[in-house]
């Protein structure tokens, strides 16, 4: 029991008097999306109780604000090494050393800087300790400015790998494009014809007048046979005519439809396929442009932003440590475990007599 009173006094001594004051600067953010479809998702999402992908990337901002690169940006802009490890604090929650591992300052720095995630809220909250409130306040503005840029490169970055696929797809678009419209035009030149679908309505054209004219004909000899003789010489010119005509047709009709060379309805048949191809080839040109343009501007703006809901604030007051609590805590502790040996002691004297 007497070492007890003594650790406690001890105890007492060092939180009351000797331990150093150190200064908590706390800062609350939110990440929002700039983007419309963004902020429509998350509003839905909001509606079925939760905080959409808002929450992966509140993770992912507290995993690299807590990380040994956030770290080195710090120690790099602020010198932590040297605050944290300051002689003039109390050697008990100061670093030892200025130059320990980057692995024990990791440690530290862990148990300084603290990042917590409200799952009610979504709120990220920031609170960073320092042995003065000027410090404090610059490891929090510090921790801010970095994550928000550390946000944006991340969206940056995923917006130029897209650009450079986009732009990859665009350039074999715009190759096959160009491809399928000179093979339309190749496909002219070998014909002949510059749209076989106007030739073949013009041949149809001539083939419905020549059947018409074929009609009329066979309509007046059917009206002379009623009266004249066959072999009258009326007759016999309008048979001569028919027959003109009937070869005629049947020239035509061949150049539309065959069942042997190359009639135009097949001729037909390849250009608009060929059209048909070059079309869509440039339909999908446009949708890649669209796109590409669409993932140019995406890139270079700024789609999460981190919104800042408390600046971080500049302590009046040390928070920590709390001397009483923690004085008061050590106490009980320290009796617990006194009460406790001296009761197996007990025991074990009783068991010996």
């Amino acid at each position: 029991m007497a070492i007890a009173m003594i650790t406690s006094l001890f105890a007492i001594i060092y939180w009351l008097t000797i331990a150093s004051d150190r200064y908590v600067s706390t800062a609350h953010v939110i990440i929002q999306r700039t983007d419309v479809a963004g902020a429509q998702a998350m509003d839905f999402s909001s509606l079925l109780g939760g905080t959409g992908s808002n929450r992966a990337d509140q993770l992912l901002l507290r995993d690299h604000l807590l990380s040994i690169d956030m770290l080195k940006k710090l120690d790099k802009r602020l010198n932590l090494r040297a605050h944290y490890s300051d002689s003039r604090h109390d050697l008990l929650s100061r670093m030892w050393s200025v130059d320990d591992s980057i692995e024990h300052f990791h440690n530290y720095y862990l148990s300084r800087v603290s990042v917590e995630f409200d799952d009610y809220t979504g709120v990220l909250i920031i609170k960073a300790q320092g042995y003065n409130a000027k410090m404090a306040q610059a490891i929090s503005s510090l921790l801010l400015a970095e994550g928000e840029q550390f946000m944006n490169e991340m969206v940056h970055s995923l917006g130029k790998t897209q650009v450079e696929f986009l732009e990859k797809q665009v350039a074999t678009m715009s190759e096959r494009a160009i491809q399928a419209r000179q093979a339309v035009l190749s496909y002219q030149n070998k014909k002949g014809l510059v749209s076989p679908q106007a030739t073949a309505e013009n041949i149809a054209g001539i083939v419905a007048a020549l059947e018409g004219q074929k009609t009329t004909l066979e309509t007046q000899r059917s009206a002379l046979q009623s009266y004249l003789v066959q072999d009258h010489s009326s007759i016999i010119q309008l048979d001569q005519q028919i027959a003109a005509i009937a070869k005629q047709l049947a020239e035509e009709q061949a150049k539309l439809t065959s069942d042997t060379g190359k009639p135009l309805n097949r001729t037909v048949e390849e250009f608009q396929r060929l059209e048909m191809q070059a079309a869509f080839a440039q339909d999908i040109y446009k949708v890649a442009l669209v796109a590409l343009e669409k993932g140019h501007i995406e890139a270079t703006r700024m789609i999460k932003k981190v919104s800042v809901i408390q600046a971080p604030s500049l302590p009046e007051y040390p928070l920590e440590p709390r001397r009483y609590y923690n004085t008061l805590v050590f106490m009980l502790v320290i009796m617990l475990i006194a009460g406790v040996t001296q009761l197996l002691a007990a025991i074990i004297r009783d068991h010996k007599d």
